[in-house]
């Protein structure tokens, strides 16, 4: 399996939120591995703020660990 994910060391934290955001698209990808299904799911979430929020949190959540991995961008 290809290591698509190396090290969460980042330069800054923007770098650090977009990893925290691939981070919440790999593990769909991996949850739901069919294309064509995410596809289609995606308009009955799209709408709905509870699955929004839910959304954000993980991406928080993967922000969180980034950023203690990061000492929180070592000055």
């Amino acid at each position: 399996m290809e290591n698509w994910l190396p090290t969460l060391i980042t330069e800054t934290p923007s770098e650090g939120y977009e990893l925290a955001v691939k981070l919440a698209r790999i593990a769909v990808k991996k949850t739901q591995p069919d294309a064509a299904e995410r596809e289609r799911l995606r308009p009955e979430y799209a709408g709905d703020a509870d699955a929004l929020i839910a959304a954000s949190s993980v991406v928080a959540t993967n922000f969180a660990t980034i950023a203690a991995a990061n000492e929180y961008w070592r000055n």
